[in-house]
C-alpha cells in the first residue's frame, strides 16, 4: 500500500477522539450485552417477550428470531461484545497516552470497515426482509456509524490512508457532516419504510 504524503510512522489521538471511541464502544457494548441476555432468555423460553418489543415495527423479538440474527452461526451480539470491547480498549489506551503504528490504525480501520458493512447489511435486512426494528440494534448502528467516520477521518488526516487534498480538507474541517448525513439517510429510510404506521 502506498503511504500517503506526510504520513506519520505512528500516532496517538487527542482526548476528544479517545473519549469518542470510549463512548461509542460503550454504547455498542451495552446494546450487545442487553441483546445477548434477551437472546438467552428467548432460547430458554420461546414465549419470552423482550422489553424493547413495543409494537409490530419496534419488535426486538422478531429480529432476534430471524436467521439474520445469527449470520455467522451464533448470535450477532456476541460478536459485538468482542468488537466494541476492543474499541473501548483502544480509546482508554489513547487516554493513557498510547501511540500506535500505522499498521495498527489500518487494521483498526479495516475492522471498522467490516463493521459498517455488516451494519449496513443488517439495516437492509431489518427494513426490507425482517420488517421490524430492534431499538438496541439501532443504538449499535448509530455507535458504529459515528465510530467509522471519525476513525476514517483520523486515519486520513494522519496520512495513514492516502487521499487527495480536498478529501483531507473535508475530513479535517467537516468530519461531523459525514456521520450526520449517514444517520439522516438511515433515518429517512426508516421513516419512509413505515410511513403509514408512523403517521396513523
Amino acid at each position: 500500500m502506498t503511504t500517503a504524503p506526510g504520513a506519520r510512522r505512528a500516532a496517538g489521538g487527542g482526548r476528544a477522539f479517545a473519549l469518542l471511541l470510549v463512548v461509542t464502544g460503550a454504547a455498542g457494548l451495552l446494546a450487545s450485552w442487553v441483546i445477548t441476555l434477551d437472546k438467552f432468555k428467548l432460547l430458554e423460553d420461546p414465549d419470552f417477550t423482550p422489553g424493547c418489543s413495543l409494537n409490530p415495527v419496534l419488535s426486538c423479538g422478531s429480529v432476534m428470531e430471524s436467521d439474520q440474527a445469527e449470520a455467522f452461526g451464533f448470535p450477532n451480539p456476541m460478536l459485538g461484545l468482542v468488537a466494541y470491547g476492543v474499541v473501548i480498549c483502544v480509546g482508554m489506551s489513547l487516554l493513557a497516552g498510547a501511540v500506535f503504528p500505522r499498521w495498527y490504525w489500518l487494521t483498526f480501520e479495516a475492522g471498522c470497515l467490516f463493521g459498517i458493512g455488516f451494519v449496513s447489511w443488517l439495516q437492509f435486512e431489518s427494513l426490507y426482509r425482517i420488517n421490524a426494528l430492534c431499538l438496541w440494534c439501532c443504538l449499535a448502528w448509530l455507535a458504529t456509524i459515528v465510530l467509522f467516520w471519525y476513525l476514517t477521518s483520523f486515519t486520513v488526516r494522519s496520512g495513514f490512508l492516502p487521499a487527495p487534498g480536498p478529501v483531507r480538507t473535508l475530513f479535517a474541517e467537516f468530519t461531523w457532516v459525514l456521520p450526520v448525513l449517514h444517520t439522516g439517510i438511515v433515518g429517512m429510510l426508516v421513516l419512509t419504510r413505515w410511513w403509514d404506521f408512523w403517521t396513523s
